[in-house]
């Protein structure tokens, strides 16, 4: 073989190397933004997961709070009715003698 026909062949074969590595990277850009979009996704409903579950967290928070707000109301509602029933028997057993205390307050003016 002569030089001109090794150089050649070595062109050639460089050529198609650099042809390969031109295609190896179109491929590798086609896989990045596969794994970006892929990645993408995942983040996406990862984090839409994460809203559910802390929208359904707070959820149970709020109810929680509602029922022990609802417990503490009608207690405190007991207590003012025991309260108010209580100042209404002393109203009624003292009513009698307030009458009396009134009547001689006139009377004696």
């Amino acid at each position: 073989m002569s030089q001109t026909t090794k150089v050649d062949v070595i062109i050639k074969s460089l050529s198609e190397l650099e042809s390969e590595i031109d295609s190896v990277n179109l491929s590798l850009a086609d896989m990045k933004k596969s794994l970006n979009s892929i990645a993408q996704k995942e983040i996406d409903s990862l984090l839409e997961q994460t809203r559910k579950m802390a929208n359904s967290e707070a959820e149970s928070l709020v109810s929680d709070s509602k029922s022990k707000a609802e417990s503490e109301s009608q207690k405190i509602a007991q207590d003012g009715e025991s309260k108010i029933s209580e100042i209404q028997k002393n109203i009624d057993s003292n009513f009698d003698s307030a009458v009396d205390g009134a009547v001689e307050t006139i009377l004696k003016a």
